[in-house]
This record gives structure tokens, sequence and C-alpha cells, in this order.
């Protein structure tokens, strides 16, 4: 089995960064978990802000990926390198089936998909760098505060919105599943300023990707 170096890594995943930031949507290994809702028949309003929220949704699994990348591309560490990517192509999942979500409800992902790529795949590697178990530490905050919004979405969603709640629901018991993982692997906690700055940065990225 080939050994990859920090550089092969590094290319392997800028090649990846322009497949998911501007290729289509990649082919999902697990069935949509949306495959069995129905499609209520939304109003204006209420698709637009679906459309909205999924959006954000799908600019959160661009980040995740990156983010998950970044700290694979650094890492010596073989298993957890293996760990990583694993729990990238389970985000891939996620960023499909909220593409074909988005496709339903006559939108289209974030336009700042490659900044939000680029920004999450830099902090990913600095993290890295610093050592395997803060790289974990990001996972399991990263986790954490996905979790929470997603939960928030729950809430915001269309009540009729069948389809998205199902894809929502299925990322966030995955989403939680993947920090618990990597709490296992050994994860340190952050110190108190960096969870907050992550926080700052999301609610930036939400704003911007629910519109734009």
């Amino acid at each position: 089995m080939r050994r990859y170096s920090p550089t092969d890594r590094l290319i392997g995943g800028l090649a990846h960064a322009l497949a998911t930031s501007l290729g289509p949507a990649p082919v999902p290994a697990t069935a949509n978990p949306a495959a069995d809702a129905g499609d209520a028949a939304l109003d204006d309003a209420a698709r637009r802000h679906a459309a909205g929220l999924m959006r954000i949704n799908h600019a959160g699994e661009v980040c995740a990926q990156a983010l998950y990348l970044g700290q694979a591309a650094v890492t010596r560490d073989e298993d957890l390198h293996r760990h990583l990517v694993q729990a990238a192509a389970e985000e891939a999942d996620h960023l499909a089936w909220c593409a074909q979500r988005l496709d339903e409800l006559g939108s289209r992902p974030s336009l700042l998909n490659p900044f939000w790529y680029a920004g999450s795949f830099a902090i990913g590697a600095a993290a890295g760098l610093v050592g395997d178990r803060v790289s974990l530490g990001f996972v399991v905050e990263t986790e954490r505060q996905v979790e929470n919004h997603l939960g928030d979405h729950l809430e915001r969603l269309p009540e009729d919105d069948a389809r998205s709640r199902a894809i929502v629901r299925r990322m966030q018991a995955d989403e939680a599943r993947h920090g618990a993982e990597a709490k296992d692997a050994g994860a340190v906690e952050l110190p108190p300023p960096v969870p907050s700055l992550m926080t700052a940065a999301a609610a930036v990225m939400k704003a911007l990707a629910y519109r734009l």
C-alpha cells in the first residue's frame, strides 16, 4: 500500500477543493434519507426560506470536508488519516443530499463555496500542524456546533417540508457520531477563545450563504 507524503496529500486536497466547490454534486454512497418523504407544495416564501437553510447546510458540508481533508493532509498518523478521510467521505453524502434538495427547491449552492472551502482547509491544516489531539479537538467542537445549528434548522424549516427535515435529522445524527468518535480518539478540549471565534466565523458564513 502506498504511503502518501504531505505534499501528495496537499495536491490531492487541492484537486478535491475544485471538484467540491465548482463541480457537480457527488453521487452519494448512501441512500438519500428523504427518499420516502413526500414533497409538500410550499408557497414561494417558504420555498425560498427552505432553500436558504439548505444552502447553509450545503456550505457547512463543504466546510466540513475541507476541514477534515486539511487535517488529513498534514497528519503523519496513518490511522488518523484514514479516520479523517472516512469522515470526509460521509460528509460528501451529506453534500450530495443537500445539493439534491436544493435542486428540488429550484435553488443552487452558495456562490462562495470556493471561499468556504479554502478557509476551512487552511484552518484544518493549521490545527493539524499544532498536533493530532488539537486537530481532533477541532473536529469535536465543529461537530458540536453543527449539531446545534442543525437542531435550530429543524425548528426553522417549514413544518410541511418533510424532505428537508429528513435530511437534516440524518445529518444531525451523523455529526453527533463524528464528534463522539473524535473525542474517543483522544481529542483535547479547545481553549475558551477558540470555540467563540469558531461560532463567530460560522455566523458570518450562515448569514452570507443563506442569500448567496
